[in-house]
């Protein structure tokens, strides 16, 4: 009876210390920031090893001059820092087309992510990150822009 209880207590303790230091292995939400006017993004992560996810975000910018879409990946590392709290930091790339008062195409970028989020006790995450872009072709991405946004996704 005590070699029972004791592998049932080990295993709860597994389990927990599993549970507290885990990401999700799949999340989706919305990604919601300011780029050159208001965007948003459908956002879509997924676990790969221990600390380590993909992330893909299909948006959409609006300004006065510019509509755009584009579809970015990024490798994140996620690191515990206490509680439901976490950091990541990441680089992927991307690709989009735009359409301007005279002009329209396709563009491609490459981009960084850094960031921290907070995992509550039920399936849901809330992040802030900072996201600089660089822009690698056409005029209307031949420069570097800085996104701050907002995430809310729905863990599954």
């Amino acid at each position: 009876m005590k070699k029972l209880f004791g592998l049932l207590t080990v295993a709860l303790l597994m389990t927990i210390s599993a549970q507290s230091q885990s990401i999700s292995e799949n999340a989706l939400g919305l990604r919601l920031g300011d780029n050159d006017g208001f965007g948003g993004e459908i956002s879509y992560q997924r676990y790969l090893k221990e600390n380590n996810r993909l992330e893909f975000d299909l948006g959409w910018r609006n300004s006065n001059d510019v509509d755009a879409f584009k579809l970015v990946g990024l490798y994140q590392w996620v690191m515990p820092i206490d509680g439901g709290f976490h950091w990541f930091v990441g680089a992927g790339a991307g690709i989009g087309q735009y359409d301007a008062d005279n002009s329209n195409g396709t563009f491609a970028l490459i981009a960084g992510d850094i960031g921290i989020e907070y995992d509550f006790d039920i399936p849901l995450i809330l992040s802030l990150d900072f996201r600089p872009e660089l822009g690698l072709t056409s005029k209307y991405s031949d420069d570097l822009d800085m996104d701050i946004a907002l995430g809310i996704r729905y863990q599954f």
